[in-house]
């Protein structure tokens, strides 16, 4: 709780998962995958554009005319591929609409999501918790870096055991679920690089990654 007081009021309120619908932000955490944001907008407006940003006409489109569309988001016949399949499982299970998921418990949904080609346990996540609106944290590698260099966790937890920490000692709601995961991924992206800024750094007085240097 205080790395997260300390990245708000650094920071301030992200607003994030950008997106003008709970599918739309589905979308988009599947395209993010090894790749950054701007290049995932690049990709959603083009489908915008072409009007096709919903569960039917992209269900329905050859999986060459999505690949171009979604060029820009990087690796795009196999996110085309992996996109097909997250809309086929919403289509077949949930009659194409996010809505109908939100009744159902959280880990039944992730097992479910888990078992869609091409969806890992990130992308379930980001889509249960900014889409569905799941209380469940998503682990990035931002999040893996960042704690294990302020001493919050050991190395080389895995996805898994670095969720179940947080979860047992982050006494947040689903909107500080929703803002801790933003904040981290603002400070893993300016600040806590693979070469890192310490001094410009919102944990510089608390990180043992810091004082070691």
């Amino acid at each position: 709780m205080e790395i997260y007081k300390k990245l708000l009021s650094h920071f301030g309120p992200q607003n994030w998962w950008p997106g003008d619908s709970p599918f739309e932000i589905a979308v988009g955490a599947v395209l993010t995958q090894n790749t950054n944001w701007g290049n995932v907008e690049a990709a959603i407006k083009n489908l915008k554009h072409a009007r096709v940003l919903c569960p039917k006409k992209l269900h329905d489109m050859p999986n060459d005319d999505l690949a171009k569309l979604i060029k820009p988001a990087g690796y795009f016949n196999l996110k085309a591929k992996r996109l097909k399949n997250f809309i086929n499982y919403l289509i077949n299970f949930y009659d194409g609409k996010i809505e109908n998921m939100l009744v159902k418990d959280t880990e039944i949904l992730r097992r479910e999501l888990l078992e869609v080609n091409g969806i890992g346990p990130e992308t379930a996540d980001s889509i249960l918790l900014y889409a569905c609106n799941k209380k469940i944290f998503v682990v990035d590698a931002y999040t893996k870096r960042i704690f294990e260099r302020a001493g919050v966790i050991d190395k080389g937890l895995d996805y898994y055991e670095i969720q179940e920490f947080i979860t047992k000692n982050f006494k947040g709601d689903l909107q500080d679920y929703n803002e801790f995961h933003a904040l981290i991924v603002a400070l893993g992206k300016d600040f806590c690089r693979p070469k890192p800024r310490c001094e410009k750094c919102a944990l510089n007085n608390i990180c043992l990654f810091f004082i070691d240097k």
